[in-house]
C-alpha cells in the first residue's frame, strides 16, 4: 500500500470522523451513528491481472457498526480525487467481500447489511457511472433480468453550506475547504478547533496537493487548540520571512556579483592606463633621443 493510501486514510479512520461524516451524508446530521458503536472492519477484494496474477485490494475506510452486542451494519468510505469510470464494480466487489466475510465467519449468529459511500473531492462534477447498467450493454431480453448496483457517490465540493454544517467533526473543516475552493477560488480559513491536527493536514495535503499543510506540520500553535486560521496564518508568515530571506540571500549574490565586475573593470583600467603611461614615456624618451642627434648634427642615412 503507498504512502498516499495510508495517509489519506488515517483521518477518516478516527471514529468521531468516520461517524460523523456518514451522520452528515446519510442522516442528514441526525446523531444516528455513534462514535463508541464503531469498530474497525478489513475488507478486501480480489482480481486478476492482465498477466493472470492474483491481486487484492483493501478498501478505504470500513467499520461495523453494533449497538450493544448486535451488529447493524457494515459502513465503508470511498475516496476519490478524479471521476473513476471503474467505481460501479469496485464498490460491488468490496461490499460482496464484506457479504463473503459473513459465510466465512462462523461464529456469526446473524447476518448484516452493507454500506458503501463514495466520497468525491473533485472540483468538477462527477461525471463517470452511478450504477452497474450505466457501465455495461445489456443484450435485449435481457434487462429485468440483470441486477442493477447504485454506487452513492457524494460530491464534497458541492455541498451546500447548510449540509457542510451538520458535520460536527475536523470533516467539517475538509468540507468547507473543498466547498469555498469550488465556489469562491479561493479559501477563507475558519478558527474552528482542529481535533485530529497532524491526520487532517496530511489528508488536505494529499487530496488537495497543496504542500502548505504539510508545511503546517511545523508551526506551533499557542493557547488553546490549533485552528486553520492559525496554522494558515503562520505558514504564510514563515513563508514570508523564507521569501526575505531567500532575497536577501539573492541580493547579496547580486553585489557580489557587481563588486566582481567592478573589481575586474577597474582592474581592466590600471592595466590600460599604465600602458598608455609606458608608451607616453616610450614617445617622450624617442622625442628626446631625435632632439639630441639633431643637437648634434647626426642624420641617418
Amino acid at each position: 500500500m503507498g504512502q498516499k493510501d495510508i495517509v489519506e486514510k488515517n483521518l477518516e479512520d478516527y471514529n468521531d470522523v468516520f461517524s460523523d461524516i456518514v451522520n452528515g451524508l446519510v442522516f442528514d446530521g441526525k446523531r444516528t451513528v455513534k462514535s463508541r458503536e464503531l469498530r474497525s472492519f478489513k475488507v478486501r477484494s480480489q482480481y486478476k491481472a492482465d498477466k493472470g496474477s492474483l491481486h487484492e485490494e483493501e478498501r478505504d475506510n470500513a467499520k461495523y457498526w453494533s449497538a450493544g452486542n448486535v451488529k447493524i451494519a457494515i459502513l465503508g468510505l470511498e475516496n476519490q480525487t478524479d471521476t473513476d469510470n471503474d467505481m460501479p464494480f469496485r464498490v460491488i466487489g468490496y461490499d460482496g467481500a464484506a457479504y463473503r466475510s459473513q459465510l466465512l465467519d462462523k461464529k456469526s449468529k446473524g447476518r448484516c447489511p452493507v454500506l458503501s459511500i463514495v466520497l468525491y473531492f473533485g472540483e468538477s462534477r462527477w461525471s463517470g457511472p452511478g450504477s452497474i447498467k450505466e457501465m455495461v450493454e445489456i443484450p435485449e431480453g435481457l434487462e429485468e433480468y440483470v441486477n442493477d448496483y447504485k454506487v452513492h457517490i457524494f460530491e464534497i465540493a458541492y455541498l451546500t453550506e447548510d449540509q457542510v454544517k451538520l458535520f460536527r467533526s475536523d470533516f467539517r473543516i475538509v468540507a468547507d475547504y473543498f466547498v469555498q475552493k469550488r465556489k469562491n477560488k479561493k479559501y477563507v480559513p475558519s478558527r474552528r478547533t482542529i481535533k485530529h491536527v497532524d491526520a487532517m493536514l496530511k489528508f488536505m495535503s494529499v487530496m488537495t496537493g497543496d504542500e502548505r499543510f504539510l508545511e503546517a506540520q511545523k508551526v506551533k500553535t499557542t493557547g488553546g487548540g490549533p485552528n486553520m486560521c492559525e496554522i494558515l496564518d503562520q505558514v504564510e508568515n514563515r513563508g514570508i520571512q523564507k521569501g526575505k530571506k531567500l532575497m536577501q540571500g539573492e541580493n547579496e549574490a547580486l553585489r557580489a556579483e557587481r563588486d566582481a565586475a567592478l573589481a575586474e573593470k577597474n582592474a581592466a583600467l590600471t592595466e590600460k592606463d599604465a600602458a598608455v603611461t609606458e608608451l607616453v614615456q616610450k614617445e617622450a624618451d624617442l622625442a628626446r633621443a631625435m632632439e639630441l642627434l639633431k643637437k648634434h648634427h647626426i642624420a641617418f642615412a
